[in-house]
């Protein structure tokens, strides 16, 4: 009569089968010569010399053929590249960034200066529109009063510089 103990482990070694079989799985190589592990099928494409394993069917060697296949992307595919080279290729991205920073500065700052020359170029358009008297020092620090021709000359100057504002 069978002990408990050897029931326990042909039941232990049924359960082990039986699941195995339950849980399907499909090996096959792809197009592009990758091994592909699945429980579903390979898609309906693939050539049945490429399909290494499927359910109710023994695991098998790859052919000579799927080997071939499989060898030409890896061949074809590029090598990793070197620590020097990745360090290379580190350096150079933050030179660019650094680059790209340096121009994004420059710009925001030609903005401002754009935008400080055009208001101080309203405000002296306004001033010059106004009709009171404009009062100016000559080089030697004498006191005068602005021209009608000078205030004309002054504004056309002005309209210049506003042409460019926003």
């Amino acid at each position: 009569m069978p002990t408990s103990t050897s029931l326990r482990h042909a039941g232990a070694a049924l359960l082990f089968f039986a699941a195995s079989l339950a849980h399907a799985q499909y090996v096959w190589i792809d197009a592009n010569g990758t091994r592909q592990y699945s429980d579903r099928p390979p898609p309906s494409g693939t050539p049945p010399h490429k399909i290494l394993k499927a359910p109710g069917r023994l695991a098998t060697a790859p052919t000579p053929e799927a080997k071939a296949e499989a060898a030409k992307p890896a061949e074809a595919s590029k090598r990793a590249p070197t620590l020097a080279e990745r360090e290379a290729a580190y350096k150079e991205r933050i030179r660019q960034r650094e680059e790209q920073e340096r121009k994004s500065a420059d710009e925001s700052a030609r903005k401002r200066d754009l935008a400080a020359r055009c208001e101080a170029a309203r405000d002296a358009r306004a001033q010059l529109a106004s009709g009171i008297r404009i009062r100016r020092f000559d080089a030697n620090g004498d006191q005068g009063y602005m021209t009608d021709e000078e205030k004309a000359a002054r504004t056309a100057q002005v309209n210049q510089v506003l042409k460019d504002c926003p």
